[in-house]
């Protein structure tokens, strides 16, 4: 048989098409602008230094590349955030589905009806797009509450740094980066980054939270008491690392039944857009487990599963070859890498 004419083959395993489900595309130009453990409060400085330093071009040339690499890894649909509208003329030409949550944040903004204009020029190039509240930090109370309803489906970034818990007591790194730039809030009745999501977003969202990291048992018996199967918790391990040296807690999210899915988030706190690389962190974890977490576990999040996610008739997942299997064990080499073939 390895010697028909006209027959190819392939060294690894076909999996269905991949979906990133945390990504900024739009950040891809800071790929190596900001510096290892830096912490999360000197993160954000960091990203509020930098992020105007590049040209338009150089930001649309970065983002082209990033969105070729990911489609070259078989990715097929992405949860995208957008601060505007720099990648939607990419994004409108790519086979990859993208769900462009346009994000708004800022505890100085008082009005987000541009939000409403990005979302529609996103539209217009036929993108699917939501509103959407970037954390339970970075929005004034009635902001926040305005995007959660208005968003047919969220992410926000939840509990990515001990930071966020801590400024609801009025301490940390975050509280102390408001004190300095002169910003009071108005949110600490909620007592919690948990306590604000319950309060503030309706029971019937879709809702993706994402990064996790410090996130404990009780945050996730309340939150899926309140949502059900319709909160997707988005792990983004690498760039977690990359900001403080932490990693989200998988083994309590799989305890607890949660449904996962994996991102990458940027280039500003990551290395590559590789879920792949993603999946790495977690050894522990049986691969047919992280790979679904990838694929349909992403395509759910996204509402998306009735058309990828999985092999099944009436579905057009495409076809990805996974490479660099240690098969004896069932696990991912250091080389391992995917490739869309179909």
């Amino acid at each position: 048989m390895d010697r028909e004419a006209n027959v190819e083959f392939f060294d690894g395993a076909l999996i269905p098409g991949l979906v990133n489900a945390h990504c900024h595309l739009e950040l891809s130009y800071l790929r190596g602008k900001i510096g290892r453990g830096c912490g999360f409060a000197g993160f954000a400085d960091a990203i509020s230094r930098v992020r105007h330093e590049a040209s338009e071009a150089d930001r649309i040339a970065a983002a082209d590349y990033w969105q070729s690499r990911m489609e070259h890894d078989g990715v097929v649909a992405v949860g995208d955030i957008c601060n505007g509208n720099s990648t939607f003329g990419i994004k409108s030409h790519s086979p990859i589905h993208y769900y462009n949550f346009i994000e708004g944040f800022g505890l100085k903004t008082k009005d987000f009806r541009f939000l409403d204009r990005v979302k529609s020029e996103a539209e217009a190039v036929g993108l699917t797009a939501s509103v959407t509240p970037h954390a339970t930090y970075s929005l004034q109370d009635a902001s926040f509450r305005e995007l959660a309803v208005a968003g047919e489906r969220l992410s926000i970034h939840f509990m990515e740094s001990r930071a966020e818990t801590e400024l609801f007591q009025s301490k940390g790194t975050l509280h102390e980066r408001n004190v300095r730039l002169g910003v009071d809030v108005d949110f600490m009745r909620y007592g919690s980054p948990t306590g604000r999501i319950l309060a503030s977003v309706l029971p019937e969202k879709e809702l993706l939270l994402v990064h996790n990291t410090f996130i404990t048992e009780q945050d996730i018996f309340a939150i899926q008491e309140r949502f059900g199967e319709r909160v997707t918790w988005v792990v983004c391990p690498r760039s977690n690392d990359f900001i403080e040296g932490a990693f989200p807690p998988i083994d309590l999210l799989r305890r607890c039944g949660g449904r996962i899915a994996v991102g990458t988030d940027s280039l500003s706190s990551n290395e590559r857009l590789s879920l792949i690389d993603e999946l790495k962190c977690f050894p522990s974890v049986p691969l047919e487990e992280r790979l679904r977490w990838a694929t349909i576990g992403g395509a759910r999040a996204l509402g998306l599963e009735d058309r990828i996610g999985s092999f099944e008739v009436g579905k057009t997942p495409a076809a990805v070859l996974l490479s660099g299997i240690a098969w004896s064990g069932m696990d991912l080499l250091p080389g391992a890498s995917t490739q869309r073939i179909l």
